[in-house]
């Protein structure tokens, strides 16, 4: 232990010496996990309610992903890129598609490649129907699309903005879930609206079907593309296997990245054959995505969250995550709001000191905004998790609202 202890310590100088400093990261080093729960160096435990940042959908320690990953290391193929065929690309690819309004799947890295690469689809169906003034984008308030420079341009947060302008040009927000808003900002010039089915890192906001219906007949009428970006809120994370379900309203195209292949990095779009007959070869390309181990990976991930039983399992334990929420007798909470494993906890106050108190506690947090802690467990979490959440999570808050 005493050596392990050494390492963690001597890992933590070395971050602080030779890594880029753009994460604020607390005074432990996460070593090993199991479950829902993970471990430091000191052996001290944590229940997890980030799984890195709504990643590792089947926690830690699960077996089906070890053996998946030893299946495709047997083979003595990690990489090929996409200049030759792969059997497990093509495979995930063919479980999305029949398993979703789409007809194709372009395969990323991550998400933000995912959302650039949609931009760059949509933009090309207009140009391909020779609507070359149709090159503006639509997005809403509070959204998270990712940090490269398209993407970020979705991204309206001052924070994040700013040191980076000029952004990409022709982009109106619109308010989120405000339907005149949207009729003000989509018009003939627009080539795409995008929007998450319900906010991540916004605050944990959910698009009203009302709202989403709407913009899918604006879309229709400005012949411009809706896209759903479920990078955070999909892949069984409401309860169903995407979140735009629970709404009835389908997009043209769709981004997915965070819980795909269970931790390992990927992103995908999926899209109408319509979207796909305008992307012709040499329009746009990635050196790494599709690769066989990740998306290997992917496929025993993907099978084993897209059964009634786990989809069940989720909508369940969300709901009684939320009603426990709401039984916490404390000044500070201000509004609980969620579906599924994915729940805000809207507080009076920054949640920041929040979040630091729950490594004394034992719980790993992550905030959604300034004032709202989002609830992003792995998929596997249960009701008694959730009771052991709602015990240590009361003491924190006592102990914030008397400090």
């Amino acid at each position: 232990m005493m050596q392990v202890a050494e390492a963690a310590h001597e890992a933590m100088l070395y971050e602080k010496e030779y890594v880029v400093q753009s994460y604020a990261r607390p005074d432990f080093v996460l070593t090993h996990g199991v479950g829902i729960t993970l471990f430091d160096a000191t052996g001290k435990n944590y229940q997890d309610w980030v799984a890195g940042i709504a990643v590792n959908a089947l926690g830690y320690g699960d077996p089906g992903i070890a053996s998946a990953m030893q299946q495709q290391l047997a083979t003595g193929i990690i990489h090929l890129s996409n200049l030759y065929h792969s059997e497990p690309h093509a495979r995930l690819a063919k479980k999305l598609v029949e398993n979703s309004f789409a007809d194709r799947v372009f395969f990323s890295n991550s998400g933000t490649e995912a959302n650039e690469g949609a931009i760059k689809f949509a933009r090309k169906v207009a140009y391909a129907a020779g609507a070359t003034h149709k090159t503006e984008i639509v997005a809403f308030s509070h959204a998270f699309h990712g940090r490269t420079m398209g993407a970020l341009t979705l991204t309206p947060k001052d924070k994040y903005q700013q040191p980076f302008k000029p952004l990409l040009p022709g982009v109106t927000i619109a308010e989120y879930n405000d339907i005149d808003s949207a009729r003000a900002a989509i018009n003939d010039n627009t080539a795409a609206v995008f929007i998450e089915p319900i906010q991540g890192e916004g605050g944990v906001h959910i698009a009203t079907t009302e709202f989403l219906q709407a913009l899918r007949a604006l879309c229709d009428q400005h012949h411009a593309l809706l896209v759903f970006d479920e990078i955070q809120c999909g892949m069984g994370r409401t309860g169903k296997l995407w979140a735009h379900e629970h709404s009835g309203v389908t997009p043209d195209i769709m981004t997915l990245a965070k819980p795909l292949a269970a931790g390992l990095p990927i992103g995908a779009i999926l899209v109408t054959q319509k979207v796909a007959d305008a992307i012709k070869p040499g329009d746009h390309g990635s050196t790494f995505a599709g690769g066989l181990l990740v998306t290997h990976v992917a496929g025993y991930a993907f099978d084993k969250i897209n059964q009634p039983e786990f989809l069940a399992h989720v909508a369940d334990t969300g709901e009684y995550l939320q009603e426990r929420l709401s039984e916490i007798n404390s000044p500070l909470i201000q509004e609980v709001r969620g579906r599924g494993l994915m729940v805000g906890l809207e507080m009076t106050i920054d949640v920041n000191p929040i979040v630091k108190a729950g490594y004394e506690h034992g719980l790993l947090l992550v905030n959604a905004g300034t004032n709202v802690i989002r609830f992003v467990p792995p998929l596997i979490a249960t009701k008694a998790d959730v009771d052991t959440l709602i015990d240590r999570l009361t003491l924190i808050l006592e102990q914030v609202a008397n400090a």
